[in-house]
């Protein structure tokens, strides 16, 4: 694995909207600088050694986050990728939509509901928000965050940063309910219903 770098970014939150919060947030993002090997080459069709690579920086930047995190749990998490100018979007999809995610549920104890993922192509320094969504439960609205991460100096044209990160304590000051899932089944089920007639 080809790092030149390894970012842990840690934001306790412990006021938001004039209230202090009975229980801190925090949002952690872990973000490895790694080379493209692909980077300025014809287009690829072949992700396997950038899906293999994601899968070792995942673990790495998994147990580098959770750590950060402690000592609360992870109540949501997201991933993201920034390529390199001289790089291709589906570099950093193929990062961070295969197989990242089994290193971040591995370590995080679970996790069935999806990793909400973000990539997009800049030069060194662009930010790039990272999505957080709930843990056990997609319709948890109050793990659903973000967290602007940005490294000064990175990605340079032939590299992706590859961030891992995970939400403890939920939104801060989270207090807008949500519809369960079982209500949008059930929405969904009617308009599909009212557009087949």
């Amino acid at each position: 694995m080809d790092i030149r770098q390894i970012a842990v970014i840690s934001q306790e939150i412990l006021s938001e909207g004039g209230r202090t919060l009975a229980t801190p947030t925090r949002r952690v993002a872990a973000a490895a600088v790694l080379h493209n090997p692909f980077a300025g080459r014809p287009t690829l069709d072949d992700f396997t050694p950038l899906v293999e690579l994601s899968v070792k920086a995942g673990e790495l930047l998994t147990t580098r986050a959770l750590a950060a995190l402690a000592p609360l749990s992870p109540r949501g998490y997201g991933k993201g990728a920034l390529v390199g100018t001289n790089g291709d979007l589906e570099h950093g999809a193929s990062m961070i939509h295969v197989r990242l995610g089994l290193a971040m549920r591995q370590g995080a104890g679970g996790g069935p509901a999806l990793i909400p993922g973000n990539a997009k192509v800049g030069p060194a320094g662009t930010p790039i928000d990272v999505i957080f969504g709930g843990l056990e439960d997609a319709w948890d609205y109050d793990a659903m965050d973000t967290m602007t991460v940005s490294i000064a100096d990175a990605p340079r044209p032939d590299e992706i940063l590859l961030i891992v990160a995970f939400l403890g304590g939920g939104r801060p000051n989270a207090r807008v309910a949500g519809v369960a899932a079982d209500d949008v089944r059930r929405a969904v089920e009617r308009m599909r219903s009212t557009a087949s007639r």
